[in-house]
């Protein structure tokens, strides 16, 4: 990387440095306003930084631009920041004499002998790690957006106190800022919630938090997307399973989810005995898997399913269909035997391939290793995690590494797909695991005769169907392709007297399997079209006597506007062509 580069914000390390001195700069401004308020923790995050506070007093907006304001006098005072160290007794005191509990209980924490390291700039002193940069001069004043206000319990921990982390953004020069706040508000336009309410697609009820409740039209975009995972699976050789949702306890344990995933699961007692509601379809797999003698002629065995999972998360984590309690998994599981792990990882990365370019979706590649907490030897992990390398590399594909954030049986290669805005949504995963099979002693006879483990492969696409529809909610802004669209003509009549022939016209596209609905109210064309607009309907036939005498439709396209009139027949060949097609316009 050129020196030029390093120090921009095409370096991710200098961009992630600049943020966190903007926390600095931030928690700094905050003392100088309010030197009551205390200060816990302020790091950079992937698009900015924060700062959680405790505050006598919300953070209001008009708070937060007098933040912005002192931020700015204190770039402009181009103060240097300079790192010193203390042991940990001498720290301890340092923060206590400045009555800052929060920083006095990270010390508390570190090892005994651990020696501190703190960031000065001008008067202010905060216990940081770093790095940062050596002046607050560096930072560009007039490109500091503070963006946001929210409550963030101390520590992550729900029973601890509760804080206002208060959220920034800031840039080297202020065009860049400037996209970066439009980016943002075309992000609210688009927001899924807003338009999952909007368009009548799904909704969130305070009984079943987290748990999403599908609304007909979103029923239609739902089954429409499952139609197609079936066919794309029919295509690739899968099979389809179902398995329950409840399973006794002693499945978690022998797949090992008890002990590594309890916290997440739903409990139960049915008869005296403990039970789980699934949080994952892995171990169903496996039984189904079980039923019968393998031979090592019928592997990879494919099984795919769209099993209905529970995972028990935060209230506070939960957002829309992005993160929720309740959601359905496209998921399968591949029995095959270890020198067909290849093959079979490229396979599923060509299936990966086909679905998201349907849906105009670019994608980065990420492989995961061992984390802190898994199951299986260190060589087990090594052979598994050189497998998905040498597969991926072998066509070719960028990948990058993410140390210790495997799945707790095996690595993964996750697929980060990014929409129409460049954000990055992590959604189908291949994991690669020669733990579960060997824990249920699962079997295979070789062409040698003798029995064999198989290893399993985890694979998603789609990732769940709720979150996946709330991402392309978000790409498409709701203007859904046609094929997907859950209304794909709306019938608009100018006047009562072709209501007949609306209704004739409706019944002849539906015959054909096309979704149509039709607008038979009392109101004005023009309302009535702004009204499909808004609906987000591909196309609109727009009827009166003329086209009612003629046996024609007037066709308006969403985004071209009016194409004029033609025959019934021929706009219904139009509209097959889009179906069929599955084209993006």
């Amino acid at each position: 990387m050129s020196e030029e580069n390093q120090y921009s914000f095409e370096n991710p390390e200098y961009r992630k440095t600049y943020w966190h001195t903007c926390s600095h700069v931030m928690a700094q401004a905050v003392k100088r306003l309010w030197p009551e308020v205390k200060l816990a923790i302020g790091p950079s995050i992937a698009e900015g930084f924060y700062y959680d506070l405790d505050s006598p007093f919300p953070f209001t907006p008009e708070k937060m631009t007098e933040i912005e304001a002192e931020m700015r006098k204190i770039c402009k005072e181009n103060l240097p920041l300079e790192r010193f160290e203390l042991p940990r007794p001498d720290a301890i005191k340092f923060m206590e004499e400045r009555s800052e509990p929060y920083k006095v209980e990270l010390i508390n924490d570190l090892p005994k002998d651990a020696i501190i390291s703190f960031y000065k700039q001008g008067e202010f002193t905060d216990l940081c790690a770093g790095p940062h940069l050596d002046r607050t001069g560096r930072i560009k004043g007039n490109a500091i957006k503070l963006t946001t206000c929210n409550a963030a319990y101390w520590r992550g921990d729900s029973n601890r106190q509760t804080l206002q982390r208060i959220y920034g953004v800031a840039f080297p020069k202020k065009d860049e800022l400037d996209e970066y706040l439009q980016r943002i508000e075309e992000a609210k336009r688009r927001d899924h919630r807003k338009l999952g309410k909007e368009l009548g697609l799904f909704a969130f009820c305070d009984e079943a938090p987290g748990m999403p409740f599908f609304l007909p039209k979103g029923m239609v975009l739902r089954n429409t997307l499952v139609d197609y995972w079936r066919q794309v699976h029919k295509k690739w050789d899968y099979v389809e399973i179902s398995t329950p949702q409840i399973m006794r306890r002693t499945l978690w344990e022998t797949s090992g989810h008890w002990d590594h995933y309890k916290q997440n699961m739903y409990t139960t007692v049915i008869d005296g005995e403990d039970f789980a509601i699934k949080p994952m379809n892995c171990p169903g797999s496996i039984l189904v898997y079980e039923q019968d003698a393998h031979s090592y002629k019928e592997l990879p065995l494919r099984y795919g399913e769209l099993g209905i999972v529970h995972r028990h998360e935060l209230s506070g984590a939960l957002h829309g269909m992005f993160r929720v309690r309740c959601f359905t998994q496209d998921d399968a599981h591949i029995l095959l035997a270890p020198d067909q792990i290849k093959d079979e990882v490229v396979r599923i990365a060509q299936l990966f391939d086909e679905v998201y370019s349907l849906f105009g979706l670019p994608y980065t590649i990420e492989l995961s290793t061992m984390p802190e907490d898994h199951i299986g030897t260190v060589e087990d992990w090594d052979v598994a995690t050189h497998a998905l390398s040498d597969a991926i590399e072998s066509i070719d594909r960028p990948y990058v590494i993410n140390e210790g954030d495997g799945a707790f049986y095996g690595p993964k290669l996750d697929f980060h797909i990014k929409d129409c805005l460049g954000r990055t949504w992590q959604c189908g995963t291949i994991q690669l695991d020669y733990q579960l099979p060997g824990r249920f002693g699962l079997e295979y006879t070789g062409a040698d005769g003798e029995k064999h483990c198989p290893v399993m492969i985890h694979r998603v696409v789609f990732g769940s169907i709720e979150r996946f529809i709330g991402v392309i909610t978000e790409h498409f802004a709701g203007a859904f392709p046609v094929w997907l669209s859950p209304v794909q003509v709306k019938i608009l009549t100018i006047t009562d007297r072709v209501n007949g022939y609306a209704q004739q016209v409706a019944a002849e596209l539906g015959a054909q399997g096309f979704r149509v609905e039709t607008d038979l109210r009392n109101e004005k064309i023009g309302k009535k079209i702004r009204d499909a607009q808004g609906e987000k309907v591909p196309y609109m036939l727009v009827l009166g006597d003329k086209e009612a005498e003629s046996g024609q439709v007037a066709v308006r396209q969403r985004e071209k506007g009016d194409l004029g009139a033609m025959p019934a027949s021929e706009f219904a060949g139009i509209l097959r062509q889009a179906v069929d097609s599955k084209a993006l316009k």
